[in-house]
């Protein structure tokens, strides 16, 4: 059980740094995406302080939690 746990954390805290890298991305490309009225840099720099939360979170576990290799989970 805690193997599963450790998975599902850690695949959660990656999926919300990629979740937040794409929006930025399509921030970059397509300055038009989000709302004319908003701060580009602001709204950019928030989406870089949502990954930076979920990466610490991400190193936590891996530091404090995890044995070497334990993120390698096969059995789902």
């Amino acid at each position: 059980m805690r193997k599963k746990i450790l998975y599902t954390l850690e695949k959660h805290f990656q999926s919300q740094i990629d979740r937040h890298r794409i929006n930025i991305e399509v921030m970059l490309e397509n300055p038009r995406a989000i709302h004319d009225h908003t701060d580009i840099m602001a709204a950019i720099e928030k989406e870089i302080a949502h990954m930076s939360e979920y990466e610490d979170k991400l190193n936590i576990l891996a530091n404090y939690f995890t044995n070497e290799g334990e993120f390698d989970y096969d059995d789902r």
